[in-house]
Parts: structure tokens; sequence; C-alpha cells
């Protein structure tokens, strides 16, 4: 962590910036390069650990079943041999193996090798392509990456590109550091013609310049650290990944690169670890999956960032919304409804036109008057508080509010339901009295879990973020406000980290982050106690001695937003919903078109009694079976001739297997117990 710190001083420790010498051939030695194996279709009912932070355990599974055995890979945290998983076809037993992955902020090595690769990659590139001009090339979160002005490349370039790497590994070329003045260094620059590391040059303001050869072949105008040589790398631990185009010092009026993407590892078995995690996060796409199973949809018609619910994806965002307002109004919350546009004046006021006009709209005309679309809803909820003088007995007040934002995003950096334009925030505000805030903070944290802890999140990171340098507000309310927040996730038992100066200049604040089921953490729900905005609005209350004073504003939201919680949900269970989320949880399968007729009684049956189900039937039986389970249907209920004559269905569970034949009422009852008590049949 020191080793980061330091190179965050100057702009050139954050990025490499190369340069070539005269090529010097070396006979090219063998390698074998080592290839991942796709992950099978798992539902994954494992715990597991973080995978992004300090340690990151991966667990590759053997999977047994009627004697065969596959390979496959899940994040697991228990120390367990055997784990049961549930699959397409019932339980299966897996063994597991424990591979801790590092990450560049708990290993100083890996992150030398890493950033060493960079270099070696930049020279392999150079030595097959010599004219390619060379820009920068950071170590990343899971590897690195370098951007080259050259022709595009192919994927069989990149198979050249590594295996020169291998060859300049191979050879055991040692780093040497070298400090040069900064005439000297624009001498060496202008002698191999790269423009590009002028600019770079230009933008360091530290001398000396510090320069990394790699053995007397290339070097590079770089601040460390690197590995001692060449050979310490394992080549069998590093992958080129893929290609990309990047505007230089990403502008779009400037060149157009060739952006290499590597990863590396202190060793193979890491390496094969990691890419079995990527096939599972391939696997588990929302982007992908939404197709699949027809859930949404961003339409180029309409325009980019903006999604389209379809009727299944719909369906799992009323369940959701139903849960959020029902647990919301059992806290104590009033709902509310406000509009989507604003006068623009209230924008001002609130100073989002000072500060996030680049993340806004442009304003429209109406009979004379400027209005905006709206970008946050809190100006809103302060705008319902000022409708009447309050009292100090009103207080707490708590408003809630499922509203819809719009916010302007650049094309590039639109991705499925994660970054769009248009998305409805949970969003929530209490205003409440400085003695207040404990409890107001541990009642949003209890409300948290409560909501989150139902769609199977139960694992956290917390962070709370204390005074900035530039702050609104008195140090004594400041101090207050952070005590209380301190105070309650203290009594609520949470552990957290402390970000010294990490708060928004309006006030102090905590962000939780919840781990998937990959170990993945996703940035949703957030706490912020603000003394701004209730300034900007002047907006008060009279106290006991009939004085007017100003109230405390709390933001909250739990989910962030629907669309990226509904992104996170369907990538955190692959797209296998629990049943009580489902938006099908039901399938009826006649197994001819004789039964069709009895096949729709049993869902206009099931249907009455609040089961999501649906009738499907034209195609063999063996087939019907196979698309439902494409289609992650949790239930699915044969009818045949025997059960046309007995009034029953005989039930086949994703996870459970056979269930044998039930009567109509008992598999009702059955359905509805497993909702009830979350819980899979």
């Amino acid at each position: 962590m020191a080793i980061l710190q330091r190179m965050a001083l100057s702009s050139h420790y954050l990025f490499t910036s190369s340069l070539r010498l005269s090529p010097n051939p070396k006979t090219p030695i063998s390698h074998s390069s080592s290839s991942s194996s796709s992950s099978s279709s798992l539902f994954f009912s494992l715990s597991r650990t973080a995978l992004e932070r300090e340690i990151g355990v991966f667990a590759f599974c053997k999977r047994r079943k009627n004697g065969f055995s596959t390979t496959s890979s899940a994040v697991a945290t228990e120390s367990t041999e055997v784990a049961s998983v549930a699959g397409d076809d019932g339980q299966e037993e897996v063994s597991l193996e424990k591979i801790v992955l590092p990450t560049n902020e708990s290993s100083e090595r890996l992150l030398r090798i890493r950033h060493t690769c960079a270099h070696v990659m930049a020279m392999a590139v150079q030595k097959i392509f010599p004219d390619a001009k060379v820009t920068i090339g950071p170590w990343i979160e899971n590897g690195f990456y370098y951007d080259f002005d050259m022709e595009p490349l192919t994927d069989k370039d990149l198979k050249r590109i590594k295996k020169e790497m291998d060859r300049i590994i191979g050879r055991n070329l040692p780093l040497i550091r070298e400090e040069v003045t900064r005439d000297e260094a624009q001498n060496r620059i202008m002698a191999v013609n790269e423009p590009y590391k002028m600019e770079i040059l230009e933008s360091i303001k530290e001398d000396p310049i510090t320069i990394y050869h790699i053995g007397n072949d290339w070097w590079d105008l770089c601040a460390g650290p690197h590995v001692e040589s060449t050979g310490t790398i394992d080549r069998k631990a590093v992958e080129l990944e893929s290609v990309a185009g990047a505007y230089w010092r990403g502008d779009t009026n400037k060149p157009m690169l060739q952006r290499i993407y590597g990863t590396a590892w202190e060793n193979e078995k890491q390496l094969k670890a990691y890419l079995h995690f990527k096939e599972e996060a391939k696997r588990r796409d929302h982007r992908r999956l939404g197709q699949d199973l027809d859930l949404f949809s961003i339409q180029d018609e309409a325009g980019g960032g903006l999604v389209f619910w379809h009727p299944k994806g719909a369906i799992v965002r009323h369940i959701i919304e139903d849960a959020w307002k029902r647990i919301h109004m059992e806290h104590g919350y009033d709902l509310l409804y406000t509009p989507h546009v604003a006068r623009a004046d209230l924008w001002k006021i609130s100073g989002h036109l000072d500060f996030y006009k680049e993340n806004m709209y442009d304003q429209m005309k109406i009979e004379e008057e400027l209005y905006q679309l709206r970008p946050m809803n809190c100006p809103y909820h302060i705008l319902v508080y000022k409708r009447k003088l309050h009292s100090y007995r009103d207080f707490p007040i708590r408003v809630a509010e499922l509203g819809t934002v719009y916010r302007y995003e650049l094309s590039g950096s639109l991705h499925g339901l994660f970054r769009v334009r248009g998305f409805t925030q949970d969003d929530a505000h209490i205003f409440c009295l400085e003695d207040q805030i404990k409890d107001e903070i541990r009642g949003v944290l209890d409300l948290t879990e409560e909501i989150l802890l139902q769609f199977g999140f139960s694992k956290y990171e917390v962070n709370l973020s204390t005074r900035p340098e530039k702050a609104v507000g008195g140090d004594d309310i400041w101090e207050k406000a952070t005590s209380a927040l301190k105070d309650a996730l203290d009594d609520k038992g949470w552990n957290y980290q402390v970000d010294d100066g990490g708060g928004a200049f309006y006030g102090p604040k905590i962000d939780l982050k919840i781990e998937d089921a990959l170990g993945r953490k996703w940035q949703c729900s957030t706490i912020q106690v603000d003394f701004n905005l209730p300034q900007r609005f002047d907006i008060t209350y009279v106290d006991s001695n009939s004085e007017k004073q100003r109230p405390i504003m709390i933001h909250r939201a739990v989910l962030g937003s629907l669309e990226r919680f509904f992104g996170v949900l369907i990538e955190h269970y692959a797209g296998d919903f629990p049943l009580w989320l489902c938006p099908i949880q039901a399938r009826v399968l006649p197994v001819t078109d004789t039964q069709l007729e009895y096949g729709k009684e049993v869902t206009r049956k099931l249907k009455a009694s609040g089961i999501r189900v649906e009738v499907c039937s034209g195609e063999r039986l063996p087939k019907l079976i196979r698309n439902a389970e494409k289609q992650k249907i949790p239930l699915m209920a044969v009818v045949g001739p025997k059960e046309v004559e007995t009034q029953t269905v005989t039930v086949r569970s994703r996870f459970g297997g056979e269930l044998g034949t039930i009567a109509i009422d008992d598999f009702v009852g059955m359905c509805k117990k497993a909702v009830e008590s979350r819980t899979s049949i």
C-alpha cells in the first residue's frame, strides 16, 4: 500500500510510458499456452467471499453424477471438502479445491508482475510491428493494458504478440532503473520518434526523470515498480484477452488507438481460477440473460440507455416495488409521487445547474418558461416539506418515492441496466432534529438489512465517509452527525471502514456494497446527512421556544435504482430467480393436445390462487420440458391421460427433481407455502 501511495504523487507514476531501442532477437522458446475450460450451467447455492477485494477464494468443483465427472467453477468461503450444488438435473455433489486470488492492493509482487507485463507486451508489439507508436500502459484491477497507434489488430496478431512475450520472459532480461535529466529524456524520445511520449514527458512535473530498461533492448519512461527480471514472471500465468479501440487521452477529437488488454497472475493456478470466474461471469451476464429470458430490452429506435421492461421483467419489478412499499410503510414512511419535470429555477436553487449540469438534459421551453427533466428527487421532497409550517413535535418526517430521474450519459459509457439514461431511484428523505440522527440512521440500517435479506443479500461492505476539506456547515454539527453515524453502525454491530475526508461537501455518509454470488461488490445503499439543501431552500421548523430552527435532512436509498438492482439480481441468480420472485412460477405441460383443455383448466385454477403460471403445448413432452428448463421455470406440471382421470398433476421441480403426482389443491398449497417462506420446492 505504501508503494501505491508513493506512486500517486505524480501522473507518470500512474502509467507506463514506453520507448524501444534497437531490436535484439533471441532464439525462440517453446510455449504451451493454457486454456480455460468452460463452466457448466449451475445454480450456485454455496456461500461466497469477495473476489475483488483483499482476498478472493476460488473453488474448482469436480461434479460427480451418474458416474461421469465434469469441471465447473464457483467461489466459496466454506472449508468444506464436499458441498451440494443444484444443477439443471437436480442436486449434485462437488468437491472443492480452494485457490486464493490476490489483488494489486494485497500483493505488491502481483502489482510488479502486471506492471512489468505491460512493458514486456509493448516491447513484443514493437518487435513485431516496428512502426507502432506507444502511448500509456497501466496495470489495472485484473491485469494490464497498453494503447498503441497502429493498424487494427486481429486475434491472430494477439497470438503472435503473446508468443514474442514468452520469448522475452524466457530470456530472463533484467529490469534496470535509470535516472536522467529532462533534456536527456527529450533527446532520447526524439531519437526514436515517439510523439505521444513527448506529450507524456511534458505532463511530468518531477525531476529527475526515471527510466526502466528491459535488458539492453528496450526502455520505458516510467517510475516503476517492476520485478527484478522478466524470468520471474510465470509465462503460463499471463494471457492476452482482447483488443479494443480507445481515443488518445479519452478525447474523441484525437486519434483512435489500439488497446490490448491482458491479465497476469503469480502462477498458472491463479490464472485458471480467474478464467473460470470470467466464464461464469459471462454466463451470468444480465444483458444476455435479459434477452434469452425476455425480461427487458434497450431499443435503438427509442435511443440508448432507455429501458423497456418486458412483461416478465415488469412482473419482477412489480414484486420488488410491492415489497419495497410494504416495508417502508411498516417503518413509518409516507409514500410520494412527484413530477418528472420542473421549472429550471428549482435546479438553480438546489445547485444542480451549477454542479451537475453536464449530467442534465437540455432545458425545454414551455409558455416562455424554462423547464428541466429531473436528475434528482430531493428538491421535490423539500417542496412537499415546505407546503406547511412544522413544529418540533412533527419530527421525524419520513417520505419515500420510487422516482424516475433522467441523466445524460455518453453513449460509450452506457452498459445494459448498469449505466442508463433514465432510471427509477428508490429514494427517501428523513427530516429530523439533531438529537434524532442516530436513531434514524439505525432505523435506516435495519430497514436496509430487511430489504436486502429478502432478495438474498446478506454480506455487505460498509464505508463511513467523513468531512472533506471543503464543506458546508459548522464543525459542531459535522462532529455530531459523524458521531451519530458511527454510533448507529456500532449499535448495529456491523464492521465498517472509515474513509477520512471522503464525505460529500454537504455532510458525512454511509455507503453499503452488497456481495453477489461471485463475490463481486455492488454499490447500492447509501445514507447521507445533508446540511446544504435545508439551507439553500431555507426550510425551518418551530422549536419548543417558538423560534425557527433548521432541520437535519437525511438522504437514503437501499436498492440504488430499480434498473441497476434488477441487473445485479439477474447476475446474482444467473437468471434462476427464487420461486417467490420468478416471473413464471409454473408451466403446465399437456402430454398431447387431447389434454390441452384440462391443462388450461389447471392453469385457470392456479392463476385464481395467485400463482404465476402459463400453459405450453404443441411439442413432444421432452422438448416442452427442455424449453421450460432453458427458460428457468421452477416448476413443471405435466398432465396426461392419468392426470385428467384423477384430476391431478405430475410435478417436476427444476431444483428438486420429480415430486410425483399431486392433487391440484395440494399443489396450490405447496406453492403458496414456499412463496410465503421464500423457499424452493
